[in-house]
């Protein structure tokens, strides 16, 4: 009578460790992809977030702010200041009492973002990207 062994052979586990490699090769860098791609999505709304505190200014005081030093900034009261919620994106302001245009600068490791640069937004809503910088509207605003 033979006694039957269990467990696997070392070529079983040679394919199974081959299998993962390939799965992990083409996983990894789509994964990283998408992580790029939901920072991208903070900067946006950073600036969808000023836009509406530009707008509630405008409102309450007759014309938009027209000082963007970093102390008037913090009188939009965002809920991070002048930084995304994780510091992906700075906010910086420029414009007058009658427009502006907010723009979201790439920090921190979001600046390894090759695709995507620096998102802009204007007072009448138009999206855009900092010229000199990847990217377009229709590949980076989506």
């Amino acid at each position: 009578m033979r006694i039957s062994e269990k467990g696997f052979t070392l070529i079983e586990l040679m394919i199974v460790v081959a299998v993962v490699a390939i799965l992990a090769t083409i996983a990894y860098p789509a994964y990283q992809d998408y992580v790029v791609r939901s920072r991208r999505l903070e900067g946006q709304s950073l600036l969808s977030d000023a836009a509406a505190k530009q707008e509630r200014w405008r409102a309450q005081n007759g014309s938009y702010m027209i000082d963007y030093s970093a102390t008037n900034v913090a009188k939009l009261k965002l809920p991070y200041g002048s930084q995304s919620e994780h510091g992906y994106y700075t906010l910086s302001i420029s414009g007058d009492a009658t427009s502006y245009t907010l723009t979201a600068v790439r920090a921190g490791s979001q600046l390894a973002d090759s695709k995507c640069g620096n998102f802009t937004l204007d007072s009448t809503g138009k999206k855009g990207m900092v010229a000199g910088t990847p990217g377009t509207v229709e590949l980076c605003w989506r």
